[in-house]
């Protein structure tokens, strides 16, 4: 007996993945929206990607403040988001599903903080591009996973009894992709914390520099000083 007795379910999953689509920058507005524009915006592009599109709440204003309030997104400019900002949110719908607010601080602090409206060519609708484009490959790659995890939960509990073996497969698959989810936050978690230690050094450091150049100033006037009462 398979799960749900045939590979509907596995099929199932397989063409949702197919269907995983990203918001492509070409298609954010290039004038800098209202915040009822933006929320408009998100829901629009992303309702479809929500467990229960009839009523989870993609973004909201109180989410968009609480963000700024947090330093995960730039504050607006005259009340508008531009198109980048808008870039910044959708990088946190993303991630709010797994990390921490603390934890996306800390990754997108460095992005925001070096390429966020440099006007440089180097920017963050480039990064995005280049993070995004690798989606597709990485979809090819979880959907040969999934298979293969599917494939093992079929060949589990083969003695258990017939009532129960559809139900208990199915469990096994799930345990198989929790658990894959289960190392990959720890994983993610390391790395973000890596990156944290890695930005309070590059603190630290510039603390330091700048307590050092206080103290030569201090120093070269405190010699200038001495010079000049000599003189006298």
């Amino acid at each position: 007996m398979t799960i749900n007795n045939s590979e509907d379910l596995l099929q199932s999953i397989l063409d949702s993945l197919d269907r995983v689509d990203y918001i492509k920058p070409e298609d954010i507005p290039n004038i800098d929206l209202y915040m009822d524009q933006v929320t408009t915006f998100m829901d629009r592009r992303l309702r479809s990607t929500a467990r229960y599109p009839e009523d989870d709440k993609i973004l909201t204003k109180t989410m968009i403040n609480n963000y700024a309030k947090n330093d995960l997104l730039p504050p607006p400019v005259k009340k508008k988001y531009s198109k980048e900002h808008v870039l910044v949110l959708i990088f946190i719908y993303y991630y709010k599903n797994i990390l921490s607010i603390n934890d996306i601080q800390t990754l997108l602090h460095p992005l925001t903080e070096r390429f966020f409206q440099k006007g440089e060519a180097f920017n963050l609708e480039r990064i995005y591009n280049e993070v995004f484009s690798m989606e597709r490959e990485a979809v090819e790659r979880m959907k040969e996973d999934i298979r293969l995890k599917y494939k093992s939960a079929e060949e589990s509990f083969a003695d258990a009894p017939e009532s129960d073996m559809a139900f208990l497969k199915k469990f096994a698959f799930i345990c198989e992709l929790s658990f894959d989810v289960y190392m990959k936050k720890l994983l993610i978690e390391k790395m973000v914390d890596e990156l944290g230690a890695e930005m309070e050094k590059e603190k630290d450091k510039g603390h330091s520099s700048e307590k050092e150049e206080k103290k030569s100033k201090k120093d070269k006037a405190a010699r200038a000083e001495e010079a000049a009462s000599e003189e006298l």
